[in-house]
């Protein structure tokens, strides 16, 4: 495995393969290359898909509040169950995010997809009623739709003008930590289909950034080919075209066949590779 280098303002990265083949290439960036990536994030930039740091900001704080509300709401639950004070205390909960927002490619305006986490004590009853009830007596939160019979069962409603899909997933764990990874496989076993079809949403997305060369060149050349897809009417699973996660998982394995090229070269490649698919 070769040293790291840099070249031009890209650091290189070493001979790791990433996919289920070697690369095409492992050439690294141009000058010419930086200068045509620059270009496009100023396209991007007029096209308004990026966020200022205020709207980020404010995702975050009512991430925040929804998940200080899940773990109220599995600690009110423990109570009216009968749980032991210890077991309340600790059994926790947590909000994890997938899709565009945990990618890191969502635009303004855009919805966040969410999974709520909770012990073995929860029910999925639990969550589409008392919780739905608890969503609907907060001030900050409006339009809670629940879709119990939805191929993954959905909690949808507007929380302080941030629109969140929130599905819920029970792991048979007395207590759910702040850091429980989502991605060991040993979590599905014995699952309910409908937690696993839940728990997906997050293990795709991040299994997605860990097998990219360089996140930051794969968010850049997901967001360009997204907006081209959108703007040709082709970005949606529900019409028979491609979904989110399906462009996201075509810029990866690009990503993962040029794992040194700079964004603007790999959004070339995006189309020369799956014009000949």
């Amino acid at each position: 495995m070769r040293d790291m280098f840099t070249n031009g303002h890209l650091e290189v990265h070493p001979r790791k393969c990433y996919g289920i083949t070697s690369p095409i290439s492992w050439a690294g960036p141009t000058e010419t290359d930086h200068i045509h990536t620059e270009r496009l994030m100023e396209a991007l930039k007029h096209f308004g898909v990026f966020e200022d740091d205020a709207a980020l900001g404010h995702r975050m704080f009512v991430l925040g509040k929804l998940n200080s509300l899940v773990k109220e709401w599995i600690s009110e639950l423990g109570e009216l169950k009968g749980l032991p004070q210890s077991v309340i205390s600790s059994a926790g909960g947590k909000i994890y995010t997938f899709g565009s927002y945990r990618l890191g490619v969502h635009t303004k305006g855009s919805d966040i997809d969410a999974l709520c986490v909770g012990p073995r004590h929860v029910e999925r009853s639990d969550f589409f009623q008392s919780f739905v009830e608890k969503l609907k007596q907060h001030n900050g939160i409006k339009n809670v739709r629940a879709v119990e019979d939805a191929y993954v069962p959905v909690i949808k409603f507007d929380f302080l003008n941030i629109e969140i899909d929130l599905v819920f997933a029970q792991l048979p764990l007395q207590c759910i930590p702040d850091h429980l990874d989502l991605r060991d496989d040993a979590r599905l076993k014995n699952l309910d289909i409908r937690c696993i079809r839940s728990l997906n949403g997050c293990r795709v997305t991040d299994e997605i950034l860990h097998l990219v060369p360089n996140r930051k060149n794969f968010r850049t050349t997901l967001r360009a080919i997204k907006l081209w897809a959108n703007r040709r009417g082709i970005y949606s699973n529900i019409l028979g075209f491609l979904g989110g996660v399906s462009w996201a998982m075509l810029v990866a394995r690009t990503c993962q066949l040029y794992p040194n090229a700079a964004a603007s070269t790999l959004v070339h490649k995006f189309f020369l590779v799956f014009s000949k698919w």
